[in-house]
């Protein structure tokens, strides 16, 4: 793989890595605490809204994009020895904890929270929210971490070039 074609790579990788971190981040410092303050009826509609329309290709394209592209960066950077193929794989690692835990905890956690149903039908709104609430913070804040450590490693991999 040529020079310029590994650091557009790379620079993809970081672009759509941020992206996807700084999503979390905004998760976990504002919205779920702004849902927090609101009633049971507030959080489970506005979060049912939320998973429907998240599914999109701009939010698909960079959470799927950026680890694909770390992959394709440590191919790339095989037997260029240094620093830089160091940090591409603890990105790479921070990217499979990212999506072990959306896959294994948050998009469960969401799925039940469709399957509830519409919310003006849900007859118990805060058994609901007991159930949803505290783990799926509990899981982003994970997944915040993984992702923004795996943002700073591409950092570091930029950097170390």
């Amino acid at each position: 793989m040529s020079e310029p074609i590994r650091l557009a790579v790379l620079a993809g990788a970081t672009l759509t890595t941020g992206l996807v971190a700084g999503l979390f981040f905004a998760y976990a410092c504002s919205v779920m605490p702004g849902l927090a303050a609101t009633d049971g009826r507030t959080l489970v509609g506005t979060m049912q809204s939320i998973n429907r329309k998240i599914i999109n290709g701009w939010f698909l394209s960079a959470f799927l994009g950026g680890p694909l592209l770390v992959v394709v960066a440590v191919v790339g950077h095989l037997g260029t020895g240094g620093a830089v193929l160091g940090w591409l794989v603890a990105a790479l690692v921070g990217h499979l904890i990212t999506l072990g835990v959306t896959g294994r905890c948050n998009v469960p956690l969401n799925n039940r929270l469709e399957a509830a149903g519409p919310v003006d039908g849900i007859d118990d709104l805060a058994g609901v929210r007991d159930w949803f609430e505290e783990p799926w913070v509990r899981w982003n804040l994970v997944r915040t971490v993984s992702s923004a450590a795996a943002f700073a490693c591409l950092i570091g991999a930029l950097l170390a070039r």
